[in-house]
């Protein structure tokens, strides 16, 4: 006799929208925001992140041994996705602890070594997602390593950003009071 699966884990029984959407991929979220989090903070601190950084790798590793766990038949393969996994961001790890070595950190400023950390997380999530067979971890790694172009001319455009938008706005208020001003 052929037993249904509970309504409760069919596709149907998830209700539609996007507070439904986020909470079944906040992990994800959680994973693009932490990182993007460590950049900014660096940024703006000045100052290097290393227990940070240290901390959000095994965070990474685990998000992606949960993404990949569903797709894992027995025993045999759930323990061999735990195995790569562990190994994968150990390697990311290791490469994200060689930035901070002394001698390398000195001839990085904060953002470069943001960077670079937030580029070794992008390929280990992109890597990662491929070896668990997860590609919402591999979405993730894509969009981190999309990020990493954006972050750094945003951070060399500020200015310009600014300046535009206060011509913006200042052509904007003489408008304005041009309109204003009594015939």
């Amino acid at each position: 006799m052929i037993q249904r699966a509970p309504e409760i884990l069919s596709p149907e029984a998830h209700p539609r929208g996007a507070a439904s959407f986020l909470l079944r991929q906040w992990p994800y979220f959680v994973m693009l925001v932490l990182a993007l989090f460590g950049v900014a903070y660096a940024s703006v601190a000045r100052q290097g992140m290393t227990t940070y950084w240290v901390v959000l790798a095994p965070i990474f590793g685990l998000i992606s041994i949960a993404g990949g766990w569903g797709e894992t038949e027995n025993g045999e393969e759930k323990w061999r996705l735990v195995r790569t996994q562990f190994l994968h961001w150990g390697a990311v790890l290791a490469a994200m602890c060689l930035i901070f070595i002394g001698d390398v950190k000195q001839m990085m400023n904060s953002d470069s070594s943001a960077l670079t950390v937030l580029t070794i997380l992008a390929l280990g999530s992109f890597t990662a997602g491929v070896h668990a067979d997860a590609w919402r971890v591999s979405l993730v790694g894509l969009l981190l390593a999309l990020a990493v172009p954006a972050i750094a001319w945003l951070e060399a455009s500020t200015l310009l950003i600014l300046l535009i938008v206060a011509v913006i706005a200042g052509f904007g208020a003489f408008v304005f009071l041009r309109e204003r001003k009594p015939a």
